[in-house]
């Protein structure tokens, strides 16, 4: 059963936290957990909220009382494993990819999450596997092309890097920036493609 009350007041905080006032949106949240400690969406946005202000211990409170009351919860596992990673926790964001790729393989967002971890571990062929199973569906996302690129440069590919880089350019001019002003690609300061594409 809804409670419009409780509705309103999560509109409310949704509201603040989408225009960046997540300390505000914090007390929202709390209003509804005080009358409902188990509202999923209140414990697992609170979480989201926390994490943007990188209070990320507590954070990590809200998405593990919110997985006690609902272990399968996609958008809270999600939160987490983002959490872990920026915090450094990768194994253990890993580990929770793999059990939710388990049984939704092709779940893009985790996949995304999945090639970022893998390539912090420098575990470049197996980001790029992850890379190529997004790119299936989406061959346009400039994210995932950069991402690539960065990996098979990671590998000495330097061709198949450069084309995936301008790929990603074509999506988008930030992609140009990040890589003019990326450690990863400063090795190819001296290589002719490479200036040309991000001058």
């Amino acid at each position: 059963m809804t409670d419009p009350k409780i509705n309103s007041i999560l509109d409310e905080a949704n509201r603040l936290f989408l225009n960046g006032k997540y300390k505000e949106a914090i007390t929202y949240y709390d209003k509804i957990l005080n009358e409902n400690p188990k509202n999923i969406s209140s414990l697992n946005n609170k979480g989201y909220a926390l994490s943007k202000l990188k209070d990320y211990s507590n954070a990590m409170k809200c998405y593990d009382q919110a997985l006690q009351i609902s272990p399968e919860d996609l958008s809270v596992l999600i939160n987490k494993i983002s959490s872990l990673r920026k915090q450094g926790n990768l194994d253990d964001a890993i580990t929770i990819c793999e059990k939710i790729l388990k049984t939704n393989p092709k779940y893009n967002t985790v996949l995304y999450h999945k090639e970022r971890i893998l390539y912090s571990l420098k575990n470049f062929e197996e980001s790029i596997m992850c890379c190529d199973m997004i790119l299936d569906d989406y061959p346009d996302n400039g994210d995932v092309l950069y991402d690539k690129s960065c990996s098979l440069l990671m590998q000495s590919k330097i061709d198949e890097s450069l084309d995936n880089l301008e790929h990603a350019i074509t999506q988008g001019i930030q992609y140009k920036i990040k890589a003019k002003n990326s450690k990863t690609f400063e090795q190819l300061a001296t290589n002719s493609r490479f200036q040309k594409l991000v001058s």
